[in-house]
């Protein structure tokens, strides 16, 4: 199991655009993958679940890893939250 905690950088926080963009790099990995805010935990690969989550710019989440690429995908997805979600 791999974790890495990531500030999220661009103003509208996770919901919508930004949410799709993550989910759909969450599936590019074999590995079961959360996203963690505050105590809360959900699957990364659903739109749902993420969205459920109400995270804004700001705030801090965990991104949590465990399978046969779990160190790419959590620093992949950590890069793509950094970067504000630019295209």
């Amino acid at each position: 199991m791999y974790v890495n905690e990531v500030m999220v950088q661009n103003q509208v926080g996770l919901h919508a655009r930004p949410a799709t963009f993550f989910i759909q790099k969450a599936n590019e990995f074999r590995s079961t993958i959360w996203v963690e805010k505050d105590e809360r935990r959900v699957n990364a690969k659903s739109l749902l679940g993420v969205l459920s989550l109400g995270i804004v710019g700001g705030t801090s989440i965990r991104i949590i890893a465990d399978g046969p690429d779990e160190n790419l995908a959590v620093d992949s997805l950590v890069k793509l939250v950094q970067s504000g979600f630019t295209e």
